[in-house]
């Protein structure tokens, strides 16, 4: 399906320069001169390899046609993490080279979205929010201001993130999974 490379957004998989590529950061661009654009930086999902690339309003650009699955998270081993679709309990694995840092926030029984191009395996998409707890964090320094300071905190998963002084070691937080930030404390 072709759409305007001014539409493209994060997350996004294009057919590009004969590859499967996914847009991880997009800026729209009006200089002083000339048309708008569309800045993409993109990873393509064969090579691992990053490109930036800029798409005019009137350039068209294929958008790769996905299927997606649920599949619930079953284990892990030393290469790959293996997943059964609930419905028919077939089991599929991925490498840990496609699931990359997400694979440290799967729980097992977790149900994730996969998305498969030719019946390959291609991503995989999280929930938006998990709960994890704080295994270690600093102590709040006195007379920082709450609303402008975060201190740094190790999760049990071995994640790093930046959370509230208020929050101590043990403390449940929910994480943003696609910016691994800090929501709120449970």
């Amino acid at each position: 399906m072709k759409v305007n490379g001014n539409t493209i957004k994060p997350g996004n998989v294009i057919e590009h320069k004969n590859g499967l590529w996914v847009a991880t950061k997009t800026s729209h661009v009006k200089p002083g001169k000339g048309g708008a654009f569309a800045q993409v930086e993109m990873k393509s999902l064969i090579k691992n390899t990053k490109l930036n690339e800029r798409f005019r309003s009137s350039e068209t650009v294929e958008k790769a046609s996905l299927e997606e699955e649920k599949y619930n998270f079953l284990y892990s081993d030393d290469n790959n993490y293996y997943f059964m679709n609930p419905n028919s309990f077939e089991q599929i694995n991925l490498s840990k080279s496609i699931v990359g840092d997400k694979g440290k926030m799967l729980t097992e029984n977790l149900e994730v979205t996969i998305s498969f191009h030719n019946e390959n395996p291609l991503s995989i998409l999280l929930p938006n929010q998990l709960t994890f707890v704080i295994e270690a964090t600093d102590a709040a320094l006195k007379g920082q201001t709450v609303s402008s300071s975060y201190k740094p905190a190790v999760l049990r998963n071995g994640l790093n993130i930046q959370v509230p002084p208020f929050i101590e070691s043990g403390d449940s937080v929910i994480v943003d999974t696609r910016t691994m930030e800090y929501v709120k404390k449970i």
